[in-house]
């Protein structure tokens, strides 16, 4: 990238920075207007972002993954288990029956959408069109006239569900490759997430101690814990690549880990990393608009455009709906929970991994279906996250008046993650 493309991105964080308080009042959100400014200045625009070297291009997935695997790591940190057994069931059941049966929803769409797709490469595809960003959709889970119990659950399963799908794709790609014998699946988990969770476990162990001991002896200021923990994402994710095991794994376990370990030790240091993470992901936005959106839309086809749609609405809301059978949670809930269900960062960070790390023939499908269901899913949500969370908090007020829902049935303790309200604005 030139010199003007770096004053741009500058210049359009300034932008937002001094409008951003008016527009959380509005339907326009930070994602929408990044990406918009990405598309205007991309290569299918002005040109003025263009990866076209190998330089750029890196920054660009450094950035990316950068921005993944600090927020993988402070989210988990946030949703450490002490802080959401409150509450299990909930996001249980999306992770663990929804999530999957997303990725078997997708999978069928796209092997009978695309004929160029092996199954496997149809199944990565799925796989990374799944996990949610409740950060495109931020009154869905800030708006306190929600039920608490439905805002707890859609921003923990939206917490786990990139660590949760991350294995799915790299053994979708390990099928998928050439000459991938069943050995060479195993080796690559073995390496991939093994490897990954030893050194975010091992990471987080020494760092939770070291912060710890710190602070109590008054080695160490707020300030620089802040910072401290930051960085400690950054060792981990870059240790781990090193050694061969997958970074994204590893920020995903040393982040419930470290959370673990400081509970009552360590006063919340997550300020600066919430900050840095809103303001890297908003720049993520422009770059993913640039490089990645505006060349898709051009190379773009009816099927992709009808796989997005469909990955937003029958393939997140029909599992949702078979996840909550039980719960005794009525339709505008099941509607509520499988609407909001954004594809945001994620999707963009494991198209790149593909590329990176996959050889494969339908690698430009996959991108292109990756990178358009993301533009879908930015104004779709952004457009109908507040008015879509005041009507159902309407509707819920109007129904406890009534008589007991499940829905605003008391949490077994309460919540006790603080940034569930204070999450920055995306």
């Amino acid at each position: 990238m030139s010199e003007w493309a770096v004053v741009f991105v500058a210049v359009s964080v300034v932008g937002w920075a001094l409008v951003q308080r008016r527009a959380s009042s509005t339907a326009v959100t930070g994602p929408m207007v990044f990406v918009a400014l990405g598309l205007l200045v991309g290569s299918e625009g002005f040109g003025l972002i263009d990866i076209g070297s190998g330089s750029a291009s890196s920054v660009v997935d450094t950035v990316l993954e950068g921005t993944l695997a600090l927020l993988l790591y402070t989210d988990a940190a946030a949703l450490h288990p002490s802080s959401w057994r409150k509450d299990v069931s909930l996001p249980a059941r999306l992770l663990g029956i929804g999530l999957p049966l997303t990725i078997g929803a997708g999978w069928l769409i796209a092997v009978l959408l695309f004929d160029g797709l092996s199954g496997w490469e149809a199944a990565i595809v799925a796989a990374m069109i799944a996990p949610t960003d409740a950060a495109l959709g931020k009154a869905v889970i800030s708006n306190p006239r929600v039920p608490e119990r439905i805002r707890t659950g859609l921003d923990v399963e939206s917490g786990l569900n990139d660590g949760v799908s991350l294995p799915f794709i790299l053994l979708f790609m390990g099928f998928a490759g050439k000459g991938f014998s069943g050995d060479g699946i195993v080796s690559t988990f073995v390496d991939a997430i093994g490897v990954a969770v030893a050194v975010g476990v091992g990471v987080a162990v020494v760092a939770a101690w070291l912060l710890s001991r710190a602070s109590r002896s008054r080695w160490m200021g707020s300030t620089w814990s802040q910072i401290a923990l930051a960085a400690v994402a950054v060792i981990t994710f870059a240790v781990a690549d090193q050694l061969g095991g997958s970074g994204f794994i590893a920020c995903f376990a040393g982040g419930l880990t470290y959370g673990e370990r400081v509970r009552g030790r360590l006063l919340a240091n997550e300020a600066f990393t919430d900050d840095l993470g809103a303001v890297l992901t908003q720049i993520s936005f422009l770059l993913v608009g640039a490089v990645v959106i505006g060349p898709a839309v051009a190379e773009s086809t009816w099927q992709v455009w009808v796989m997005a749609a469909l990955a937003l609405t029958i393939a997140r809301i029909g599992p949702v709906a078979l996840a909550l059978i039980g719960t005794g949670m009525r339709w505008p809930t099941v509607a509520y929970i499988g609407w909001f269900g954004p594809r945001g960062l994620a999707t963009i960070v494991f198209s790149v991994l593909v590329v990176e790390e996959a050889d494969l023939p339908g690698t430009d499908t996959i991108i292109t279906i990756a990178a358009i269901t993301v533009l879908m899913s930015v104004y779709a949500h952004g457009l109908t996250a507040s008015a879509g969370a005041s009507r159902y908090a309407d509707w819920a007020e109007e129904e406890s008046e009534t008589g007991d829902l499940a829905e605003t049935s008391p949490l077994k303790q309460p919540v006790s993650r603080d940034r569930l309200q204070e999450r920055p604005e995306a």
